[in-house]
């Protein structure tokens, strides 16, 4: 590997992104920020990972340098994989416990380092490394709202004995949720064996500061939460961090995006469904029957990203001029920016939560795994700028009522919703601009990680 050396005058940092897209994508569009106001930045990164970093690497290639580290062996982990999309949304505890073995070659590359770095920044899976001798920066890819979930229900896993759903009494709106609705992150039970690995993520707020890529507008009550539960204030709120990213596409996208806009160009304002679930789940054949029925009978026009999903035969044929069916990756920013497009079936996975936000673009919910019930209840509950159309990984829809929500929320029924969505994304913006909350907050980070 090759030694990032400081400029004169420069900080040195260290980066350490979480193998997953949600997560990495994120803390690489926050280390080009970092890049451009002057910082050096070390990366620790597994060779099969190295390729997202091709355009951060290009675009500063004195300042970025890539640690690249062999990727732990794990005996449940496919020799080969060292990305969570390979493994699935369930892989995440075992990617964790893997990435744990990288503490002796990362102490060994600090000690050894000529110019070591004065800080880290490292994903929230990783809160074992506060321990590695330099101050330690929490980046949380997800949003405060589920940073307090987490941390709350591991100061309290008593709770698990019950098989009521827990009430979260002590944060904003006292919100409550089904056991098997929080992060698979929270063990399902307090003698889980994957407790070791999971316990991680409860060292965050004892880390020197945090870092999440949300907004003010977005959860400002649940930032402020954070606050008193660390009881300091370096805790940063600087995004959506991708309004100043790195613009980059798909590693293997082969999508004309051309065609793809240029059939929303024909396409009414604010008339089209977008429909995507993300880069890891895969319909089974019964969801993507009910989806297909429910979009067919809504009359909607739409635009379907289906990566893997198994498309109904002769589904295609039916909906020809209303529905395009995108077979891989689709420029979803874009996408969701487009006049054309006035709703996003989604996930809510938090990064397509921000990119939903920053566009002003309604949200038809339908949380599967992961942070998305939290992300879900933070949108329909508590902010208003989605409605639920659906829950569960394995839930199938019913057609006629998906069919119905779709059609009412897409015309006037919606009408309410997407205009609190469209006042959102005028403050999402206005957060990342000259004098914004998150702009601020980022000026802040610098000054302190220029302080150490």
């Amino acid at each position: 590997m090759t030694e990032a050396m400081p400029t004169q005058g420069s900080k040195h940092i260290m980066v350490f992104p979480y193998p997953a897209q949600g997560h990495l994508l994120p803390l690489l569009d926050l280390t080009h920020q970092l890049c451009l106001h002057g910082f050096t930045i070390s990366i620790i990164v597994t060779p099969k990972n190295l390729p997202y970093l091709s355009s951060l690497l290009t675009a500063h290639p004195t300042a970025v340098t890539a640690v690249t580290l062999p990727f732990p062996h794990h005996p449940s982990i496919p020799s080969g994989v060292e990305n969570v999309k390979d493994l699935g949304g369930s892989g995440n505890l075992l990617m964790m416990a893997s990435l744990r073995k990288l503490r002796e070659p990362i102490q060994n590359w600090l000690s050894s380092h000529p110019n070591p770095p004065v800080a880290l920044i490292s994903d929230f899976f990783f809160g074992w490394t506060k321990d590695l001798g330099i101050p330690r920066f929490a980046f949380f890819s997800s949003g405060a709202f589920l940073a307090l979930i987490v941390d709350f229900v591991f100061d309290k896993l008593h709770l698990y004995e019950s098989t009521e759903p827990i009430c979260f009494s002590d944060l904003p709106h006292s919100p409550v949720f089904k056991k098997e609705h929080l992060p698979a992150l929270v063990p399902q039970s307090p003698v889980s064996e994957d407790l070791e690995s999971v316990k991680d993520s409860a060292m965050n707020f004892s880390s020197y500061g945090c870092i999440f890529n949300s907004c003010e507008c977005l959860e400002k009550e649940y930032m402020e939460c954070v606050k008193q539960n660390v009881n300091h204030n370096r805790i940063f709120s600087i995004g959506p961090v991708s309004s100043i990213g790195l613009g980059r596409g798909n590693l293997d996208s082969n999508i004309d995006a051309m065609a793809l806009l240029s059939w929303l160009d024909g396409c009414p304002d604010g008339s089209v469904l977008y429909v995507c679930f993300g880069s890891q789940k895969v319909l089974t054949k019964e969801q993507c029957n009910a989806l297909a029925l429910g979009l067919e009978k809504s009359m909607t026009k739409f635009v379907w990203v289906a990566r893997k999903d198994p498309i109904p035969d002769g589904f295609e044929d039916r909906v020809v001029g209303r529905g395009m069916i995108v077979r891989g990756w689709a420029p979803q920013m874009d996408v969701l920016s487009h006049v054309a497009v006035g709703g996003f079936l989604s996930h809510c996975g938090w990064n397509s939560v921000l990119e939903a936000i920053a566009s002003g673009t309604m949200i038809l919910a339908w949380p599967m795994e992961a942070d998305q019930f939290v992300d879900a209840k933070l949108l329909v509950e508590h902010k208003g700028v989605a409605v639920r159309v659906c829950e569960g990984g394995t839930t199938v829809p019913d057609p006629n009522e998906l069919s119905r929500v779709i059609a009412e929320t897409m015309a006037e029924c919606g009408q309410e919703i997407r205009a609190r969505a469209k006042e959102m994304a005028g403050k999402a913006r206005a957060a990342t601009e000259a004098g914004g909350s998150s702009t601020e907050d980022l000026e802040r980070l610098v000054k302190e990680l220029s302080s150490l």
